[in-house]
């Protein structure tokens, strides 16, 4: 119960340090740059591919010719966003979403835009419609990017004053997070998925490291920087005999995942995945106690479902701690995080 402490300790910290750093789609090199700086004081191998991913390998035990093999994790650093569009003649910035943001639960969110040479404003998502004083419709006007903008804290009469900032289109945007652990053992935060299971992966390779312990196989760890917007690990891949992604489990209408269980994917919208591979992930959960389910996500699909597009020869298998409320304002609890954590251990070692 101590040493699980210890790891939720680290993974609610790492969590913490990487979520509150902005990653939309395509603006993934910080937060990429700290999980280098991070591995590499494990004691790990590590690079950042010409794409922008992050790839750690760690050699493993390979007890011998017949069962040696290499064998893949994928998880993502990149998160959903924005892009300036346009900026309309009082300064508005009109926006183009990166990735599936729920734009219902962005009214009223604070923001920042980045700039090409290195600066950010703070802004403020709105409804074009956004005072109930002013508009008849200010309550039901639909919540989507024909009618919505980003208000900056500046002082701006003219589209041009925004232009002067050094704001211009494909200008990255990203959200406040709001992270927040409740003492009951909810974590509250945009972008769970899958900074949440990133912080997860970083526990189990510390555990590794700290006691000089190694996995059951030669793996590489693949950490991607597109796979909200679908093609984040169609590139990676090459020599591996099978990969786990590591993402969010769906949670809601007739799925029987919940935040307090590791979710094991039986198929997504690209498809079902390895059958051999899900059934060893349920009998290792079963093997170890550990509180799981088995779902079918509709409306979904994960960084090897773009590996096996991209023609990798690939076993493919899926898990992820349950995230309610998923691309909007997403929870998880700390008992899904340490379910996820010892499955992940058990694959990697048993």
């Amino acid at each position: 119960m101590k040493e699980m402490q210890t790891e939720l300790g680290y993974i609610l910290a790492t969590m913490r340090e990487i979520i509150e750093i902005d990653s939309p789609t395509g603006f993934c090199s910080t937060v990429a740059d700290k999980v280098i700086e991070i591995v590499r004081e494990m004691g790990y191998s590590v690079r950042k591919t010409n794409k922008g991913s992050v790839e750690i390998d760690i050699k493993g035990e390979n007890c011998g010719e017949t069962t040696k093999k290499l064998v893949g994790i994928a998880s993502h650093l990149d998160t959903l966003g924005a892009v300036v569009r346009a900026v309309d003649d009082s300064g508005g910035i009109k926006f183009s979403t990166v990735g599936g943001l729920n734009l219902a639960t962005c009214d009223g969110e604070y923001c920042r835009i980045y700039t090409r040479d290195g600066r950010f404003y703070t802004g403020t998502f709105l409804s074009n419609h956004a005072s109930v004083h002013v508009y008849s419709d200010a309550k039901t006007l639909a919540r989507d990017a024909a009618n919505m903008y980003i208000r900056l804290d500046e002082k701006l009469k003219t589209a041009q004053d925004v232009h002067n900032l050094g704001v211009e289109n494909g200008d990255f945007i990203a959200l406040d997070t709001k992270f927040t652990v409740t003492d009951s053992g909810f974590v509250k935060s945009r972008f769970l998925d899958d900074k949440a299971s990133v912080a997860v992966i970083l526990a189990a390779l510390k555990t590794l490291s700290d006691k000089k312990q190694k996995p059951k196989y030669d793996t590489r760890v693949i950490l991607t920087v597109y796979e909200e917007v679908g093609h984040g690990a169609a590139s990676c891949g090459e020599g591996l005999s099978e990969v786990l992604a590591i993402d969010m489990g769906c949670v809601g209408g007739d799925l029987k995942g919940d935040e307090y269980n590791v979710s094991i994917c039986a198929q997504d919208a690209s498809g079902p995945y390895d059958y051999e591979f899900t059934s060893r992930l349920i009998n290792l959960a079963k093997k170890h106690e550990i509180g799981y389910v088995v779902d079918v996500f509709p409306f979904y699909a994960s960084d090897v479902s773009a590996m096996l597009r991209g023609g990798r020869d690939v076993k493919g298998a899926l898990i992820g701690s349950g995230i309610h409320a998923s691309h909007g304002m997403e929870r998880a609890h700390v008992d899904g995080l340490l379910g996820t954590y010892r499955l992940v251990m058990a694959y990697l070692t048993d």
